[in-house]
């Protein structure tokens, strides 16, 4: 897969950039606050996902103006495609011309894999980053995932205001339930899915740590389930699941909030054993991330046949002169969109070429 072409117009600082990407490494570089993660976030949006930066859509339009658009011309699927977005309240797209109802029909259509600082929340802090990590990387292989984390959604919001309700009225005792039951099915299905794509995606991001670390330090990765939490227990037994749900119904009750279930699940992330949130240095949780992040594109391409598009945004930070040389020469062979502020960071790629930004417009473009 790769992006040909992308016209960006009203978007974040960018009032319009037309820019042609080649199918190689493409380093976006310039000062700070000059538009390169703006760009790396707009063709991510490509993808049909949200922003990696919490941003709502119409937050992404830039500022007096009453809409955004984004353009790209991308290759997938063995034939050119054409993505068109208008970036208002609501994100509407149009794909070789057909309006799509959602979003959530580029699921799988154009796919990428995008590191940015704000994923160090992945090793940094709690257990959503992760649970949304898996999640995204699942929905990207597999669409119709997105339907299933719907469903398990929508029945533990019904429960949870059961929950509430059920102290004032008695009678809801009984629906209260149903929707146990109906709980357990699908979080035995979520836990599955994720545990299978976390067996796989173990072998690759502990390969690419070993190179990127030089092999000084061994990552280790295990899916926490509170729901039939060990490893090696059938998450399909519904039966299980339901007496662990039954047993925390007093606790559910107390909080008014499901406390076991998917959507309470972490994704261990150790180096030699120790947690890398709390013993990490900061070089050794950004690797922690790029293994990931790269570990996830090498299953892209397992699933897919094809790389998925690879999006840096200021991914040399803290990472020393070794590491570096590592990463930038284990992605020759897709196609990359990098972003740094020292056009020292990228002297030692060839084939590619190097574009600086300045004010969210395109000052320079060089081949190399």
């Amino acid at each position: 897969m790769r992006i040909d072409r992308i016209r960006i117009n009203d978007f974040r600082n960018i009032p319009s950039l037309d820019l042609h990407l080649c199918p190689g490494p493409n380093v976006i570089w310039g000062e700070n606050g000059q538009g390169k993660t703006n760009l790396i976030e707009a063709l991510w949006m490509c993808t049909g996902a949200k922003s990696f930066r919490g941003a709502r859509d119409l937050q992404t339009v830039r500022f007096g103006c009453t809409q955004g658009s984004v353009e790209s011309v991308f290759f997938a699927q063995e034939r050119e495609q054409y993505l068109y977005l208008i970036l208002d309240k609501k994100r509407v797209g149009l794909l070789n011309g057909v309006a799509m109802k959602s979003m959530n029909e580029m699921a799988g259509k154009l796919c990428a894999v995008v590191f940015s600082p704000a994923h160090l929340a992945l090793v940094k802090e709690g257990p959503a980053a992760k649970r949304r990590f898996l999640d995204t990387a699942i929905c990207q292989l597999k669409p119709a995932y997105l339907d299933l984390l719907g469903k398990y959604t929508r029945v533990l919001n019904q429960r949870n205001q059961l929950l509430k309700d059920v102290r004032m009225e008695s009678s809801l005792w009984d629906t209260l339930e149903l929707w146990d039951d109906q709980l357990c099915i699908l979080a035995a299905k979520v836990i599955q899915v994720r545990r299978s794509y976390l067996k796989k995606l173990a072998p690759w991001a502990q390969e690419i740590y070993r190179g990127i670390s030089g092999g000084r330090e061994k990552l280790a990765l295990e899916y926490r389930a509170t729901l039939g939490a060990r490893e090696r227990e059938d998450p399909m037994d519904t039966h299980k699941l339901r007496a662990q749900l039954m047993a925390a119904r007093g606790e559910d009750l107390r909080l008014r909030a499901t406390t076991l279930g998917p959507h309470r699940d972490d994704m261990e992330i150790r180096l030699d054993g120790h947690s890398a949130r709390l013993y990490g240095s900061q070089g050794q949780q950004r690797s922690c991330v790029l293994a990931l992040k790269l570990a996830e594109c090498q299953l892209m391409r397992e699933y897919l046949g094809e790389y998925p598009v690879v999006l840096l945004d200021d991914v040399m930070s803290e990472l020393d002169e070794a590491r570096r040389t590592y990463l930038l020469n284990s992605l020759r062979d897709r196609q990359l969109v990098l972003t740094c502020c020292d056009a020292g960071d990228f002297r030692t790629l060839e084939g590619g070429q190097a574009v600086r930004i300045a004010a969210g417009r395109t000052a320079e473009i060089r081949k190399f």
